[in-house]
């Protein structure tokens, strides 16, 4: 049990950086509508004598999202779509934070994580019905596909086709929980935004066995491709996002796939395998936001040593020194998880020329892992950024503009 070093945050159970981590997760849902104070309160005082138990905390969390389903339900059945939606949502972030701890991902486990779905899925058809767009698609991913929801941007003219975001996951997170980290604010600028479990996230490890794999931009080039099919996006306008470990995941793709129109790290990672040799070393009692086994388990090994061993290809020097796009890091200086020093290496790598670094201190809020202190610190900015870098006019638009201008000469700035 790893004990918060940073002190300067919530710590619902300051002996346990785990549970506390987890816990202010859930909490920072709460501004797009993806928990309610009160409920998790509930939850955690009836975790209070029984911290670090894991099967406590799935019996909990997974007990308030049952009955908030139910109160779902009713007000579905009674014709209440508004109050169906929020409370189904809910209903999902408590049966996936609650399920997030249990290993093995047994019958039990399951069967928390099928009712999530279930949930958000219904939420996401009754936004659908009242004009917010939430598609879930397939995208085509080797022999297999990866599952993904497309968060339509609300009609305006222009553009008839806004740019979009791919957003993945990072460790332990997945595409319903993403949903409530900022996706809405995207769509609110004009941007659509494609959130996707990747492999060894989400459903693709729990549903379809997919594992975590260095070589994560096949899954960013598939998502890339999907849109590229598509009438109702500008795929030449897409920017690769991601989480946590997603600070390997997005600059790798952006680095290999020059497609990819802008980057965003949240969350600064450079070796991976030496984080995870750290706290192994340090017998897991270093802040860690999973169980130690949780590694093996996404990458489909059989113990630690293995999981070293396929973790010394998740490096990204010699990789992020290829990238050309728009670069953005967003991490906390007082990150417990993976160190200021890591993202700043990988910020110093990075080959674009435009690339800009967001560090969030104590003074300013967001000081912990991916602001898990502040959410709304970090979504407010990358959501600036992106709108500025996507939807500002490109060089080619600008040139044709005054190409059919019969106004004569004037001035044109071009941003991206």
């Amino acid at each position: 049990m790893a004990v918060p070093r940073f002190k300067e945050w919530f710590r619902y159970f300051p002996d346990d950086y785990r549970w506390s981590a987890a816990l202010a997760l859930a909490l920072g849902s709460a501004p797009y509508g993806g928990a309610e104070l009160g409920e998790i309160d509930a939850i955690g005082r009836r975790l209070a004598d029984r911290v670090g138990d894991d099967r406590a905390w799935f019996a909990e969390w997974c007990a308030m999202g049952a009955r908030i389903q139910e109160e779902a339900e009713q007000a579905d059945r009674s014709g209440h779509a508004v109050s169906a939606a929020a409370s189904y949502l809910r209903a999902c972030t408590y049966y996936q934070v609650g399920e997030r701890f249990a290993l093995p991902k047994d019958a039990e486990a399951l069967r928390a994580y099928s009712a999530s779905l279930g949930c958000f899925g219904r939420f996401a058809a009754l936004e659908t019905e009242q004009g917010r767009g939430i598609e879930a698609v397939e995208i085509p991913y080797g022999n297999a596909s990866l599952p993904a929801y497309l968060v339509h941007a609300p009609t305006r003219e222009p553009p008839a086709q806004p740019p979009c975001v791919v957003f993945f996951d990072g460790l332990d997170i997945t595409k319903e929980l993403q949903f409530c980290r900022g996706v809405r604010e995207l769509t609110q600028r004009g941007l659509a935004c494609l959130i996707v479990d990747g492999p060894g996230n989400g459903a693709s490890i729990r549903y379809r066995g997919l594992p975590l794999v260095a070589d994560f931009e096949r899954a960013g080039s598939a998502a890339l491709d999907h849109l590229e099919t598509r009438s109702d996006v500008d795929a030449s306008r897409t920017a690769v996002m991601a989480i946590s470990l997603g600070g390997y995941y997005a600059p790798r793709c952006a680095s290999l796939d020059h497609r990819f129109a802008a980057c965003v790290a949240w969350g600064g990672i450079w070796d991976y395998r030496a984080t995870w040799r750290r706290r192994i070393e340090q017998s897991f009692e270093s802040a860690m936001s999973v169980a130690g086994d949780h590694i093996c388990w996404v990458l489909g090994c059989t113990d630690l040593d293995e999981a070293l061993e396929r973790l010394g290809d998740f490096v990204l020097d010699g990789v992020v020194q290829q990238m050309a796009c728009p670069f953005l890091l967003l991490h906390g200086a007082e990150d417990e998880q993976v160190p200021l020093a890591d993202a700043l290496a990988l910020f110093s790598a990075v080959g674009s020329i435009d690339k800009t670094q967001h560090i969030f201190d104590q003074v300013s809020g967001g000081a912990t892992h991916c602001q898990t202190d502040r959410l709304t610190a970090a979504t407010s900015v990358f959501a600036d950024w992106l709108a500025d870098k996507l939807l500002a006019p490109r060089a080619d638009s600008v040139a044709s503009s005054l190409r059919s201008s019969s106004s004569g000469a004037r001035a044109c700035s071009s941003r991206g």
